[in-house]
């Protein structure tokens, strides 16, 4: 008989047809239960403060009221030991940077097979890190030194107070046109 530790996961994503489908595929995994499933960042706060005995945390990166970095950050903060796996349409070089500043431990494109999810999770329950090949190349890429001697990642990272602002224009009675240029 084969024993295998099962470790409970919590699914957050806005679409409910989609978070449904997600947590019937992880269930068929042998060592993932879903124990829980939220629409948003808060209601992930709201799960994970009443049941703090969830390994995994996987979740959509755009959701509202709080954002998958949002929540990211919370999480790293207050409960450390859960592990952070985005699953998400985007893959920009930012978004990698960011959800790694915020202590995300894998970052997976939706269109990924079912297989590789199942590997991810496998990989960040036993202590490491997954992100997939193409999005490994993307942020070795941000290391390349360019012409004038400035990396893609130096030119790219915004600082604490430029997020503040970004943060402050996205209020609905303002419209704000940003160009940020690192030189």
């Amino acid at each position: 008989m084969r024993t295998t530790q099962t470790y409970t996961l919590l699914l957050a994503d806005d679409h409910i047809v989609l978070r449904d489908a997600l947590a019937s595929l992880v269930n068929g995994f042998e060592e993932f239960n879903v124990i829980g499933k939220a629409a948003n960042g808060e209601e992930v706060v709201q799960i994970i403060t009443g049941n703090p005995n969830v390994d995994i945390v996987l979740m959509d990166l755009n959701m509202p009221k709080m954002d998958g970095y949002e929540t990211a950050k919370w999480l790293a903060k207050h409960h450390p030991k859960i592990k952070i796996v985005i699953l998400t349409m985007y893959d920009t070089e930012i978004a990698l940077i960011r959800l790694l500043q915020a202590g995300v431990n894998g970052f997976l494109k939706k269109d990924i097979a079912p297989a590789e999810l199942n590997t991810a999770l496998l990989a960040v329950a036993g202590g490491e890190y997954y992100y997939s090949n193409h999005s490994t190349v993307k942020l070795a890429s941000l290391f390349r030194i360019g012409p004038g001697r400035q990396s893609a990642l130096d030119k790219a990272l915004l600082d604490d107070t430029e997020i503040e602002f970004l943060k402050l224009s996205r209020r609905p009675k303002f419209l704000v046109v940003l160009i940020v240029t690192k030189m």
